[in-house]
Order: C-alpha cells, then sequence, then structure tokens
C-alpha cells in the first residue's frame, strides 16, 4: 500500500483529492496539511511514501516545502500540483527535487498512475509540460553556446557516446528511440543512462533535460517535436 499525504490551502482540493485516492485499495491517504510547512512537520511525523505537493500554498509554498523534503525525507517523493502549469513552476519544482508534475485538471485516473510512477522512483511530467518544457524551456534563454563550449560544460570524465545518449535523451526520446537510433541494446541505454545520472548528479530524466539545457547541450525550441 502506497501512503500519500495530501498538501494544498484549499480544503475541497484536498478532501477531492483524498476522494479519488482513498477508495483504491493501493492508496491509504495518511494526512491532509493546509500550508507547506504543515506538509513538512506531518510528513516526518507520518512517513508518506508520496506527498501531493500544491505549488502555490501560505507559510512555507510548494517548491520550498519540496526542497525541505529532498534534504530531511529523500524516502517521501513528492509529486508537485499547481492550477498555473507555467514553465517556471514546472522548472522550480523538479529543481527542489519533485519527482513530478502535474496540472490540477488530470484525471483520477492520471493521477493514481502519477503516484504509483513516482511511487515507483520514476519521473513523471504530463505530456504538454514536458513538451513546452523541450521546446522552450525558458522564456528567456541562456545566450547560444558553441557546440565546444557546450561540449566543455559537460563533466570531464563524460564519455562521447554518454554526452551522445544525454542530448538524445534531452530532446525528448525514450530509451527504446534512443537504442534505435544509436543501434545498439534497450540496455546499453540503461546502463549509459545511469552513468550519466552518476556524472551529472542527477536523480531522474526531468533534471538531465534540464542540466542539457543549462549546458547549452541543447537548444530552445530543439525538442522532438
Amino acid at each position: 500500500m502506497i501512503r500519500v499525504l495530501i498538501a494544498d490551502d484549499q480544503p475541497l482540493v484536498r478532501r477531492g483529492l483524498a476522494l479519488i485516492l482513498g477508495p483504491d485499495p493501493e492508496f491509504e491517504v495518511v494526512g491532509e496539511a493546509e500550508d507547506g510547512a504543515r506538509a513538512v512537520a506531518l510528513a516526518r511525523e507520518l512517513r508518506p511514501d508520496v506527498v501531493v505537493m500544491d505549488i502555490r500554498m501560505p507559510v512555507l509554498d510548494g517548491v520550498q516545502a519540496t526542497a525541505e523534503l529532498a534534504r530531511t525525507l529523500p524516502d517521501a517523493r513528492v509529486l508537485a500540483l499547481s492550477t498555473f502549469d507555467m514553465d517556471e513552476y514546472v522548472v522550480a519544482a523538479l529543481r527542489a527535487g519533485a519527482y513530478g508534475f502535474l496540472p490540477k485538471d488530470v484525471s483520477p485516473e492520471e493521477l493514481g498512475a502519477a503516484v504509483r510512477t513516482v511511487h515507483g522512483g520514476e519521473a513523471v511530467v504530463a505530456p504538454r509540460l514536458l513538451t513546452r518544457l523541450l521546446s522552450a524551456y525558458v522564456r528567456t534563454p541562456a545566450p547560444a553556446r558553441p557546440a565546444a563550449a557546450a561540449a566543455a560544460a559537460a563533466p570531464a570524465d563524460m564519455t562521447p557516446r554518454e554526452r551522445e545518449i544525454w542530448q538524445l535523451l534531452a530532446t525528448g526520446l525514450d530509451n527504446a528511440e534512443i537504442a534505435a537510433a544509436l543501434d545498439i541494446s534497450v540496455s546499453t541505454v540503461k546502463n549509459h543512462i545511469t552513468g550519466i545520472f552518476g556524472k551529472l548528479g542527477v536523480r531522474d530524466r526531468a533534471q538531465a533535460v534540464i542540466a542539457a539545457y543549462e549546458s547549452g547541450l541543447v537548444e530552445a525550441g530543439c525538442g522532438s517535436g
């Protein structure tokens, strides 16, 4: 059973999320918090597996609460939710340590699937948000860098093959598509990606995408389309 803590400053939203997840025998809603500070306190007390975290809350906002949980309770994985699915919120939540980001208008089925995915240690971002993140990333991107500068920004111990896979990953390809593009096995791609995450110091694909844009490896508008 996946233990879930719900954090949202609106009582009706909290109750609605609890009513969506509660009846499923796979989930146990262990608590509800009305702000980020209370979410952190309850997480420390209740030790949930997943925290469904609203981004805009009083006292301590969802991004700050996520960062605190990532630092002190890394096993409590955060799934961020927001009515405002602006790019900067998505990036801020993922940078803070959230395992996923969904808009609040997702279906009950999508919410349940996302909680399961996050609990399993994988990143999940709503497709429309990920597409925007890949194609635009930030509203005012950093000045374009020459290829040599982008290569220099990669970790020194990253191999040319790892850099190639990182770039394909950042443009939106999944493991099977990367394997087909490079004519290698999916298991080989997975092994390389594990190494890439370690060298970048990131936890998942979403953070690797952010790192690729920030390094200049991938430019805004270079998504897979």
